[in-house]
């Protein structure tokens, strides 16, 4: 059995999982799968690594991985031996290991172990056989897609480089060769960042240069690579820095089932948007431990396979998305950190962000910070059936915090949603969908629910493959829609702080079946935003709501939820003022236990918010 989180202490992190006016829008296989959450207890209020309780709101940062060189996993007799001063005619040992990863796998007997000596590997590794691949104790490991840059000369106000041959294809979508899409929301290049499927990157002092596309717009911090000449210039002075380019397109292939790779940090590959990822996992049950995957052109890791899982991996500065997924079912990203992602600033729609799945059944995101991503944070789109959210931080996106759409069956609980540039929960033609204890504070519209004319029955694209067709599970209709006991404020920007809207005027909110309790809202300045809900009447614009009495009058939704209008009651990371604390107790709806037992909480418990961490 191979255990993805028994280390030394060093690497054990553990946590699993007025009626108002209207408006106008089996054996080793079973061993390995048991294995991947042995060691990660159910999340637990009273554990010995528990969250703080909700008096102390969250804690701005969860998940993620060690830093290279810290983790200290074991490894047993027989392992085969990597080292960058090996020689690969070597028989793989400790004391005489091989030089190359690729060489290293190929003496492991499937099922065997291949350990790597610190220092830095540059070379793109296919995993064709069942093997565990892991970092030696305490040693800092990296694989690496750069070469160093010697020999500048100045020339004006930039610097050349002659002999750059390093190309890569630059299709802008995940197939080669077609161009871009014109339709809107279908482009993926911005034109303000025209480089960006270009997967060519320099590093001054390990800081990304932005390639620009001619000469005269080599400025401090950008790059040109003259592809005609071969002539690589940038713009700041690389005299006494450490320059280096990448070289190398795909980090890692995972083609064998029930592989594991853990401790150590992979960065600077130039895939690109076809690629998928610079590591894609495309076999069963491959898993990724304690792993920093750093500086990738485009995505970096891709998930096309069942039963796969992210335990304490960090995927940062990624230029187009973090963690893309399709057909991984049963997919498990735990503990981990989504942050920085869409460095090259590619459109949000149709892909960017921190992680966007589609086309799967059962997707589990727990203890996991996303966060600072140029584009949405967490994006389920086309055919997703079963999303659960549990104890997230998911803040500062440039983008939607939560998007739901056109899916089907979603748990979002005790997850912190905060001042993301869009909505902090969208949810669009999804159906099925339990909001509960969460925080969703300081975002454009705070909660936005919405039908539009997309259906399941009518639409060509978008559908499940393996599913059938019609999917009975997979309509496309909004609703029914469940919030509960969530703290709800601070809105920068939007209009309202729940907002139910049906683009179609075909259905209200009572026929879609959105209901409403136990909920806080807080609007410090009473009048911001204008409305405190938008409700979908079903025949033309929506009704709106100046406060909450008046909507809990009209509608009889939100009885038991209380508004605060006369200064915050809630911070940025969760914390609740004493009062409002007592009152949400006082309101909440008990936790159901099937709630409970999918996250960790207590059954029947009543608070109101995230519980902290």
């Amino acid at each position: 059995m191979i255990d993805i989180s028994s280390t030394s202490t060093a690497v054990t992190r553990r946590t699993t999982f007025v009626r108002g006016r209207r408006l106008s829008r089996t054996g080793w296989v079973v061993g390995l799968t048991l294995a991947l959450v042995a060691g990660i207890a159910p999340w637990s209020p009273t554990g010995a690594q528990s969250p703080a309780s909700a008096a102390t709101g969250r804690r701005a940062d969860t998940g993620g991985s060690v830093a290279p060189g810290v983790a200290r996993y074991p490894y047993p007799g027989g392992a085969i031996f990597v080292s960058p001063s090996g020689n690969d005619a070597a028989p793989g040992t400790s004391s005489r290991p091989v030089r190359t990863i690729a060489r290293g796998i190929q003496l492991s007997p499937s099922r065997g172990t291949v350990v790597l000596r610190g220092g830095t590997y540059h070379e793109s590794v296919t995993i064709f056989k069942t093997v565990t691949l892991q970092s030696y104790p305490g040693e800092a490991v990296w694989l690496d897609g750069s070469v160093p840059i010697s020999g500048w000369t100045k020339v004006g106000s930039v610097w050349r480089h002659n002999g750059w041959t390093p190309r890569f294809d630059s299709s802008p979508t995940y197939t080669k060769g077609a161009a871009d899409g014109t339709a809107p929301g279908w482009g993926f290049v911005n034109p303000a960042f025209p480089m960006a499927a270009h997967p060519d990157m320099v590093f001054r002092d390990g800081v990304s240069q932005r390639q620009v596309k001619s000469l005269s717009l080599v400025k401090p911090g950008t790059f040109y690579l003259d592809t005609a000449t071969s002539q690589l210039y940038v713009g700041s002075d690389p005299s006494g820095a450490a320059m280096r380019g990448t070289d190398l397109a795909k980090a890692l292939s995972v083609r064998a089932p029930d592989v594991l790779i853990r401790g150590f940090g992979i960065r600077r590959f130039g895939n690109s948007v076809w690629h998928m990822g610079a590591i894609t996992l495309e076999s069963p049950r491959n898993a990724l431990a304690n792993m920093v995957i750093d500086q990738m052109a485009t995505t970096g890791v891709a998930a096309i396979a069942s039963d796969i899982v992210l335990n304490q991996v960090s995927v940062l500065r990624s230029g187009l998305l973090g963690v893309h997924a399709s057909t991984a079912d049963r997919l498990r990203v735990l503990n981990s950190r989504l942050v920085g992602n869409n460095a090259e600033r590619f459109n949000t729609a149709p892909v960017s962000g921190g992680i966007k799945v589609g086309r799967l059944r059962t997707i589990t995101v727990s203890g996991t910070t996303i966060s600072a991503n140029w584009g949405h944070g967490f994006w389920a789109d086309q055919s997703v059936y079963d999303t659960r959210l549990l104890h997230n931080n998911i803040e500062s996106n440039q983008g939607t915090g939560v998007f739901l759409e056109i899916s089907s069956l979603a748990v979002v609980v005790d997850n912190l949603i905060g001042r993301n540039t869009g909505n902090g929960i969208k949810v669009n033609n999804t159906s099925n969908v339990r909001i509960w204890n969460n925080t969703i504070v300081a975002n454009h519209r705070e909660l936005n629910i919405v039908a539009d004319s997309r259906l399941a029955s009518n639409t060509s694209w978008g559908h499940d493959p393996r599913r059938p067709d019609p999917d009975p599970t997979m309509t496309w209709v909004l609703g029914p829609v469940q919030v509960r006991n969530n703290v709800i404020g601070l809105a920068r920007g939007g209009n309202c702080l729940t907002c139910v809207e049906d683009y179609t005027f075909r259905r209200s909110a009572e026929q879609i079946g959105v209901t409403t309790g136990g909920n806080i809202y807080n609007r410090p300045a009473g009048s911001t935003p204008t409305w405190t809900h938008v409700w979908s009447s079903g025949r033309t614009n929506p009704y709106v709501f100046t406060g909450l009495g008046s909507f809990q009058r009209a509608t009889g939704q939100d009885r038991t939820s209380v508004s605060y209008e006369h200064g915050p009651v809630v911070t940025l990371s969760g914390k609740l003022t004493p009062g409002a604390r007592t009152k949400g107790a006082a309101i909440a709806a008990p936790l159901p236990a099937d709630l409970a037992k999918l996250s960790g909480l207590t059954a029947g418990s009543r608070r109101v918010g995230v519980w902290g961490r």
